[in-house]
């Protein structure tokens, strides 16, 4: 039995990825030998995608020791579950930045690709398989929201082909009014509590000064996030503190006006205003034409935060 399992935190490309993966890899060796699985629990668009496409949530691992695991949407292992050190990583999918240690050869794949989903889209058919009506339209989904709807900078000219590709399959007429549903459901945060709205999309990056947190929300209208601006600062700052954190970042980013309101907590606010390139004004600052973490956030902080 193998697992494929995503980042902690997990985003809908990490479970979207876990799930299409797992079917193609048991497609391709004729066996259920792949099971797809979860770091944490999934956010809201994620659970309303798979419900959508008529998918179950993948099993909660909550420790991976002792394991055999293929890792997507990531490399980095301070991202991955717990016990990784000690589970027997036989794979790594993914499409970020690389930063990846392991004492045997194994079988590594990162492609500058807009969203996971993408590359495994292309396996599908580089094989001559094509992906059910189902599994399309999960797949679709990952790589719209991963790809801000084709507007982030990470979107590639492969991402476009496998959207209109996996939109035809899904029966889904209108990808782009489809993703705009997508980031709707996202930004919907009533309901939901200051931990939650940071931690739905986040990931962790250890540089030399320590431990880096950036959340990421979309939303269609950041007056959403206007009566909770502070209550977010205060609890960006618990986090800093109980979980020993240097700096902890939520950017809400506007995928209309196409932007991002920064919110932080951290220690040394000169290293963070260098790395924003930008005055923090009450812990706060917009920064026009900033939409993506993978390509213009987290490089920033880490080249600052490594000097």
């Amino acid at each position: 039995m193998v697992y494929i399992i995503g980042h902690k935190s997990p985003d809908l490309d990490s479970i979207a990825a876990a799930v299409s993966y797992a079917e193609l890899k048991n497609n391709l060796e004729g066996k259920e030998e792949y099971f797809p699985a979860r770091a944490g629990d999934v956010n809201k668009e994620t659970a309303y995608t798979l419900e959508k496409f008529d998918f179950g949530n993948p099993e909660l691992l909550e420790n991976i020791a002792g394991k055999e695991v293929i890792l997507v949407d990531h490399n980095e292992i301070v991202q991955a579950a717990e016990g990784v050190s000690e589970a027997n990583i036989i794979e790594v999918l993914d499409h970020h930045k690389i930063d990846f240690h392991y004492s045997d050869p194994i079988t590594f794949r990162s492609l500058p690709w807009g969203a996971s989903c993408t590359i495994i889209a292309q396996d599908f058919f580089a094989h001559n398989l094509e992906p059910n009506k189902n599994t399309a339209g999960l797949m679709l989904s990952a790589i719209l929201v991963d790809t801000v709807i084709t507007k982030s900078p990470t979107c590639t000219d492969m991402d476009r082909q496998i959207i209109e590709k996996l939109a035809k399959i899904a029966e889904i007429e209108d990808w782009k009014q489809f993703g705009m549903e997508l980031f709707k459901i996202r930004s919907s945060v009533n309901e939901l509590s200051a931990i939650d709205i940071i931690k739905g999309d986040f990931k962790d990056f250890q540089t030399q000064v320590g431990k880096l947190g950036i959340g990421q929300v979309e939303t269609v209208d950041l007056n959403e996030f206007k009566d909770r601006e502070e209550e977010l600062i205060q609890e960006l700052g618990k986090i800093k503190n109980s979980e020993n954190y240097h700096t902890v970042v939520l950017f809400i980013t506007d995928i209309i006006k196409e932007g991002s309101l920064f919110l932080v907590a951290t220690t040394d606010q000169k290293k963070t205003e260098r790395a924003l390139q930008s005055k923090l004004e009450e812990s706060k600052v917009f920064l026009p034409g900033i939409i993506s973490r993978k390509k213009q956030v987290a490089p920033n902080f880490t080249c600052v935060f490594n000097e």
